[in-house]
């Protein structure tokens, strides 16, 4: 034999002694259900013989199982706020239509996800005989627990688990599987073991899926003698519901942050940079506090060898962090980590822009108010009069009619851009008024876009963005003809049957013969004695205005005229998505609906 094959065998014989486990088949019976996890060592057997499994200390279970969500589950800023408890602790307190519900989503710890909401009137009766017509129980799953406070878990998860804390009221579905610790003693202990490393890395042993079943949750072993910091996870759930509701898709939102005067500054671009720096202070304070629990946890199980306490930046689930908010996976491998931060700082920047321009359309319509936290117009029906009734003396005043136009030029008084602009002016003043509305379009352009304004980004990206923003659920509709050429703005808890109507008449017909004048105009100039220049550009311009009234009569008659004179109703109640087509083309249309 040759000294290379010799050579060759040594080297085969180091590779499989790096990568030959020896392990025995008793050892695979002390986890659940014998998993083949012949890379675990002794102590991570032991574990789970010398332990309380967690069923002991908690019921953990499955929750709701409607048989139809399109029926009985909903957004919560879909319905009525009035017919929304918040609140409720028990069954037979189910007064109202309409409870939080608990139904998973994506990767997030600690707090959040919480946006759904389930029809349970009269301790559910219409969904207990819906399921009953489909072969399921009377009685609902879990039922026992609905309105107590828990610890959850998204059913189909990211490779991480993604643990968070909610409190009482809330009733929980299968995907939303709830724990509910027998005592607030051992519930901290709880709550921090699961979002602990300890906790994931023990239920890939169990499970390498990416579904975390009740079973796998209840046979984790739970060391309850463990010397924890509970203000350590007070801190944690603090931080995560602070950002969870500095958003507006969150029930519990008061105020856009960039208005809060904590972090108000001079003009709006250092008020960003000040909201910024609290933004990474919050980001790297949970860092560390995780990377604690992660150290009191990994030693008390044993698992330093397996485990470090380390918490990478695109683990901490806050959405004012960009590195978790914007995960591009591999399209940022080629970027160096300059570019990576600079096009992660640019995105938060721009997002943090849009969400500035989407409060101030909720105060144009009076969903909410700069007077007065949190939402104004949130029922059904209600008008500029019960909005005045909350806010006597607003410093900024809603529109009267719910309908704001949003065109290519300042055609009404009411324009959703001239709107804007006076928002951006009682906000942050007159006298940065001109830095502050640049700071703003400057946000929005990121693709460099040539005498990009404001009223580029409400003709272009304002809607996807809104529709977006409510997951395909927007609150605000839109009116639009085939091209585009005239849109017009409402807020769906302000309409009335005779908001077509008023569209139609106050705005579309009226549109229309300014368009008309303004040709009339050009067709002066067209024949008059001005330059040649002058008079190419009134004839290109007169061809244009042409085809959008063309397109204009085309949308009132085929379309918004028919619809003004149906009087169409809607219900709240029945969800965006049964409401929005019976408007037909008259609004623009939104995939899914």
């Amino acid at each position: 034999m040759s000294k290379f094959e010799n050579a060759s065998i040594r080297k085969n014989n180091n590779i499989m002694e790096k990568y030959f486990f020896r392990a025995s088949a008793k050892d695979f019976k002390k986890i659940p259900k014998f998993p083949i996890v012949y890379f675990a060592n002794d102590n991570v057997y032991d574990l789970f013989v010398n332990n309380y499994k967690l069923e002991e200390s908690a019921a953990i279970i499955n929750g709701l199982f409607t048989c139809n969500n399109n029926i009985f589950v909903r957004d919560w800023f879909e319905v009525s706020k009035i017919d929304i408890d918040f609140s409720c602790k028990k069954l037979d307190e189910t007064h109202k239509l309409w409870y939080p519900y608990n139904k998973g989503g994506e990767y997030r710890k600690y707090y959040g996800n919480s946006g759904h909401i389930v029809l349970f009137a009269n301790n559910g009766a219409t969904v207990r005989e819906y399921r009953r017509s489909r072969g399921q129980s009377y009685s609902t799953p879990g039922e026992q627990y609905y309105f107590k406070k828990s610890i959850s878990w998204s059913f189909v998860s990211s490779a991480h688990f993604g643990v968070r804390f909610y409190p009482d009221g809330f009733i929980f579905d299968i995907a939303g599987s709830s724990i509910f610790p027998k005592s607030d003693n051992c519930f901290h202990t709880i709550l921090g073991f699961l979002i602990s490393k300890v906790a994931t890395y023990l239920l890939r042993l169990i499970n390498p899926t990416l579904n975390y079943q009740v079973g796998n949750i209840r046979s984790l072993p739970l060391i309850k003698s463990i010397d924890m910091c509970a203000a350590v996870l007070e801190l944690l759930l603090s931080l995560s519901r602070e950002d969870w509701n500095s958003y507006e898709t969150s029930w519990d939102f008061t105020t856009l942050p960039l208005l809060q005067a904590n972090y108000r500054q001079v003009t709006l671009k250092t008020t960003y940079q000040s909201l910024r720096t609290h933004w990474q202070e919050n980001t790297l304070e949970m860092q560390r506090l995780e990377e604690e629990n992660n150290r009191i946890f990994i030693e008390a199980y044993g698992l330093e060898d397996e485990l470090t306490p380390d918490v990478p930046l695109e683990e901490i689930t806050l959405t004012c962090n960009p590195h978790y908010r914007y995960r591009l996976g591999k399209a940022w491998d080629d970027k160096s980590e300059e570019e990576r931060t600079a096009e992660l700082e640019t995105r938060l920047q721009q997002d943090t822009a849009k969400e500035f321009i989407s409060y101030a359309v909720g105060c144009m319509f009076g969903r909410y108010s700069l007077d007065k936290e949190g939402l104004i117009l949130a029922n059904q029906g209600e008008t500029l009069d019960d909005y005045l009734a909350q806010v006597p003396n607003p410093s900024f005043m809603p529109d009267d009619d719910n309908v704001i136009p949003m065109l290519d030029g300042d055609w009404f008084t009411d324009d959703i851009v001239e709107r804007f602009k006076d928002f951006l002016k009682v906000t942050f003043g007159e006298e940065h008024y001109d830095i502050n509305l640049t700071f703003i379009e400057n946000a929005l352009n990121v693709r460099g876009t040539r005498n990009y304004s404001i009223r580029d980004y409400f003709l272009r990206d304002f809607y996807d963005d809104h529709v977006r923003t409510y997951k395909r659920h927007p609150i605000y509709w839109l009116f639009s003809s085939p091209n585009g050429s005239f849109n017009a703005l409402i807020y769906m808890h302000r309409y009335r049957p005779d908001t077509a109507s008023v569209v139609l008449n106050g705005y579309l017909r009226e549109y229309q013969s300014k368009l008309k004048s303004h040709k009339q105009n050009l067709e002066a100039i067209s024949i008059g004695g001005g330059s040649q220049t002058e008079k190419t550009r009134a004839l290109k311009e007169i061809e244009r205005i042409n085809k959008v009234l063309h397109e204009l009569e085309e949308y009132e008659r085929e379309v918004l005229y028919p619809l003004a004179t149906e009087q169409v109703d809607i219900d709240l109640d029945d969800g965006v998505k049964q409401n929005y087509p019976k408007l037909g083309k008259a609004l623009k249309q939104v995939r899914g609906l």
